[in-house]
Parts: C-alpha cells; sequence; structure tokens
C-alpha cells in the first residue's frame, strides 16, 4: 500500500452531520464580535477564514454571533495573536499548533501553550518548491547557490523551510540569498527575476500558483529524498502527499512531497457555546462552505472533526459533534422495524 496520503486520516464519522440545522445553543442577541485570524490576501487561509464568517454571520440573527476574517502573518502569528487575546480564532498548520503546545521554535521564548485547543480540521496542506524556468532547479538539492526565498517570519511557510534546511543539514549561507518576503510578494518577485525559487505551503489546487505558474514561466520541484522520509516518520503531524500531475501547467508526472493539516483554533478560554455555534455554523452551511474554495472541494463533515492529538479538542466542538452522532443513531432504523 502507498504510503501517500491525499485525505485527512480522520478516524471519526459523522454521518449526516451537514444535514442537521437544530437551534443554536445561544439565543439571539446582540452581535458580539469575534476575528479569526488567516494568512496573506493571497494564500488559502484567507478566503477560508472569509467562508466561515460568511456561514457564521449567516445565522447572527439567531445566535448573535459576528465574525471578521483578518490577514495575518500566518499559522505562527495567529496562534501567538490567540496567546495574546488580540484575536479569537485562528487557522493553522497541524505542525505549527505542535511547537505551540510544546512551546518549540517560534514558541519557545513564551514556553508550552497549555491552552490552545483545535476547533475544527479543514484540509491538508502540502509543501512545495516553485522555480523559475531557466534556474537550472529540477530537484531539491538544486536550491544550493540559488536566490530563495524562505517565506515570512511567522508563517507556516517558514516554519516548513526551516525544517527542511535542518534535515538537510542547510543554513542560510547554503543559498546564494534569502529573501523572507510574504506569499503575494514573493510570486511578483519570481516573476520579475528577483529570485531564483520560493517555498509555498497550501491546499492544492491553488489558484494564485496556478497563474504564477503559467505567467511568469515557472515549475514544481519535488520535495523528496531519504531525509525528507525521515521527518515524515519522526513527526506525526507530517504525512507524505502526492500532488497529481493534473494539478498545474507543466506537470508530466505526480510529484512527491509532505503535508501537515490545517485547522481552526481557538483557546480554552474561549466559551463552550461560541466554539459550539461556530462549528454548528460551518456544518449545517456545510455545501456553502464546501464549494467556497478548491482547497475544501473534496473535504466531509466527518474529516473536520479535531484530531485529539496536539492541542486537544475545545470541548464546544466536541459537544457539537457528540450531538450530531447522537442525533444520527437515534434517526438509525432498527433492523425489522419501520419508522
Amino acid at each position: 500500500m502507498s504510503m501517500f496520503k491525499t485525505t485527512k486520516p480522520y478516524g471519526v464519522a459523522v454521518a449526516l452531520a451537514w444535514s442537521l440545522a437544530a437551534p443554536f445553543g445561544a439565543g439571539a442577541q446582540d452581535a458580539r464580535n469575534f476575528t479569526i485570524g488567516t494568512g496573506s490576501v493571497a494564500g488559502v487561509y484567507f478566503p477560508v477564514g472569509q467562508a466561515i464568517c460568511g456561514v457564521v454571520n449567516a445565522g447572527s440573527d439567531r445566535h448573535g454571533y459576528h465574525c471578521e476574517a483578518v490577514n495575518s502573518g500566518g499559522s505562527a502569528d495567529n496562534i501567538k495573536a490567540i496567546q495574546s487575546g488580540e484575536r479569537q480564532f485562528g487557522i493553522a498548520q497541524s505542525d505549527v499548533q505542535f511547537f505551540a503546545a510544546k512551546g518549540y521554535g517560534p514558541f519557545k521564548a513564551a514556553g508550552p501553550d497549555g491552552k490552545l485547543r483545535e476547533v475544527l480540521a479543514l484540509y491538508t496542506e502540502s509543501f512545495v518548491v516553485v522555480a523559475r524556468d531557466g534556474s537550472d532547479i529540477k530537484r531539491l538539492d538544486d536550491l544550493k547557490g540559488k536566490r530563495v526565498n524562505i517565506g515570512n517570519p511567522g508563517s507556516g511557510q517558514r516554519v516548513n523551510m526551516e525544517l527542511v534546511m535542518a534535515a538537510k543539514g542547510w543554513g542560510a549561507d547554503a543559498f546564494a540569498q534569502v529573501t523572507e518576503l510574504d506569499a503575494k510578494t514573493q510570486a511578483q518577485a519570481l516573476c520579475k527575476g528577483e529570485i531564483d525559487a520560493f517555498v509555498f505551503v497550501a491546499g492544492h489546487p491553488n489558484e494564485a500558483l496556478r497563474h504564477t505558474i503559467a505567467d511568469c514561466k515557472a515549475h514544481l520541484v519535488e520535495v523528496w529524498g531519504p531525509e525528507i522520509e525521515s521527518q515524515i516518520a519522526r513527526f506525526p503531524y507530517y504525512r507524505a502527499v502526492s500532488i497529481s500531475d493534473q494539478t498545474y501547467p507543466g506537470m508530466k508526472s505526480a510529484l512527491r512531497t509532505f503535508g501537515v493539516t490545517a485547522s481552526l483554533v481557538t483557546s480554552a478560554d474561549a466559551s463552550e457555546d461560541l466554539v459550539h455555534d461556530v462549528v454548528m455554523s460551518v456544518i449545517s452551511k456545510f455545501t456553502d462552505f464546501k464549494f467556497s474554495n478548491r482547497a475544501l472541494f473534496e473535504l466531509t463533515p466527518g474529516e473536520m472533526v479535531p484530531s485529539g492529538d496536539t492541542p486537544p479538542p475545545h470541548p464546544g466542538s466536541l459537544k457539537y459533534f457528540k450531538q450530531s452522532t447522537d442525533l444520527h443513531k437515534a434517526m438509525e432504523v432498527k433492523p425489522g422495524k419501520r419508522r
């Protein structure tokens, strides 16, 4: 059996959860505002955050909450904003969540975060290297001696690139030039010939990446080898991913890389009612949510259940999914019985 996965292996299925439209737990009241930290407007986090807020705000007259998606520096920035109380929710990669919970990497100074909680698992994000045609970059090792954008500080792509660099034994001096541009700016720099390659973490296919590859004469580079396989085996929040050869222009074969899961996270301080109603908003409007962005097209309600790894799930999320499962069981037709 192939080790490559294209969907999230969440074991809990929530059949028919998307069709549930029970009344919200919090009664109608004046709107209570909260924000979701996302990422660059050129990435996937921002439109996904907008989609979450869209379904939440559609039910504001019933549950009383109002949501705003704000662009940010990405995963690490979102978690730090939750820790400081600046934002109530954020979208973050599973590896960055782990680092925050353990107090590793960009969270070393703050120490372990015992309050971070997962609300909803969203989709698989794959790490890719995008190289300019004519740069003579055909494989991962060809990045050495080139001008490479390693991602802006606070972003998930930066965290993943630092892991790749550590696995390969590379420091910043392995490259002719290192830049720290965000997702939107790095594509412009590649198109202008100011850099030779950049790294990107997203759900695929990604429309912004598709345009960059087509318009700027660029290609994807396989991120694979013994060092990468070793990292996947070592860290449970990474998984092997295969990107189909039909995903982007010019691809001649499937591309191997590694990926993480993007999740909606919050603090243990967030009220159970708030988190419950956010989850209910998404699942009760699941079709609208799913088709709001291509990265969500393969998503099922069962895959959105928090994994229970690091960080632990928020009680408000567990409450909703338990209620959904219990209701589904109550609706089941017993053998030999008629409803």
